[in-house]
């Protein structure tokens, strides 16, 4: 019998996938596409927290729960507003398009607008304004991105994948 060699390179053969499949999106691009849509969204929204009372609630105090949930239905509205139809027409948002990936469901086609806002999105938005853990839950749904398949926790919600664009 021969001894195994632990240092020994790995003898699987790793081959290139086909041209048509499906290329999960890398980190870098899905942060970037992050990025841009957050920005896109502060342009929007951080003016109407300023005019709209937010920021002097902050300085008195905090907002409470109300007053947050209010905000968080306002953004998600403005969210809706901003991306709906780059979402219906290519389940991107533009953030995503910009940078070339795409939303799909796990057989590579586009999901219905529902099942991105109301199961994606809504999730992602959702948790975060859970009182006492809404944080830590948003971060542990990044955080999944560092699985194998790159699918974080929202896109296990809505069973979708973020995909290059071809």
């Amino acid at each position: 019998m021969e001894e195994q060699n632990p240092y020994q390179r790995p003898q699987t053969h790793v081959a290139d996938a086909a041209w048509g499949e499906l290329q999960p999106a890398s980190r870098l691009k899905r942060l970037g596409a992050a990025i841009l849509d957050t920005i896109i969204a502060l342009v929007i929204v951080l003016p109407m927290m300023m005019f709209g009372g937010y920021f002097d609630t902050i300085a008195q105090g905090g907002p409470g729960l109300a007053m947050q949930l209010a905000w968080g239905v306002l953004g998600f509205a403005v969210f809706v507003a901003v991306h709906f139809i780059p979402l219906k027409n290519n389940g991107q948002t533009w953030g995503k398009k910009a940078v070339g990936v795409r939303i799909v469901d796990m057989q590579g086609q586009n999901p219905g607008l529902g099942v991105l806002l109301g199961r994606r999105y809504l999730f992602s938005g959702g948790i975060g304004l859970v009182p006492f853990v809404g944080g830590l839950l948003s971060i542990a749904n990044v955080l999944f991105i560092f699985r194998g398949d790159r699918r974080c926790l929202h896109d296990l919600v809505a069973n979708t994948q973020v995909v290059e664009a071809n």
